[in-house]
């Protein structure tokens, strides 16, 4: 299980926001500019990192994306949208979520079971309720810098309950 090293989260210590900002915010905005719920700014620079171990279940193996015992690649990019939840959803407002629209990740190195992984995620953009991140993986167990992965999410801030209620009246079809 990651462990959130965002704003002193389980496991981890305080690392609050990027340059300039305690990373604290409340509700949903960007760049200066006022939008969302609450018309409050999410500022540019939060982030956040979690950690992981590769156990077996992280394989290309067990995942089904390859044949090999190696952290899969589904697997890295759920680590990178992990840090960006954990950047971001401490400022987001009550009722507000962000859900994943789209990635880009470049899986630059294998890291074998047993190997430990720290993926750092920093907000970048913010355009209305789209945010933007840059995401960058690391092998945590070396003195070296060995990057692992690095590549972009985007999200979008919503109401929550008005997302989940509209995910129940328009279920994804199998149109196979």
């Amino acid at each position: 299980m990651p462990s959130s090293s965002d704003r002193g989260g389980p496991g981890g210590s305080a690392a609050p926001g990027g340059p300039g900002g305690s990373g604290k915010s409340g509700g949903l905005g960007g760049s200066g500019r006022s939008g969302g719920p609450g018309g409050s700014v999410l500022p540019v620079g939060l982030r956040a990192s979690v950690r992981a171990v590769v156990t077996e279940a992280d394989t290309a193996a067990a995942m089904g994306s390859g044949d090999v015992p190696v952290l899969a690649t589904p697997r890295l990019l759920a680590l990178a949208e992990a840090a960006t939840v954990a950047a971001v959803g401490p400022s987001l407002g009550a009722g507000f979520t962000s859900v994943g629209t789209s990635a880009a990740l470049e899986h630059r190195r294998a890291s074998p079971l047993g190997a430990e992984i720290d993926v750092e995620a920093e907000l970048t953009e913010v355009d209305g309720q789209r945010l933007v991140f840059s995401f960058i993986a690391r092998a945590a167990d070396t003195d070296e810098d060995v990057v692992v992965g690095a590549g972009t999410v985007e999200r979008v801030v919503l109401d929550r309950a008005r997302f989940i209620a509209r995910a129940a009246q328009n279920p994804a079809v199998d149109r196979g």
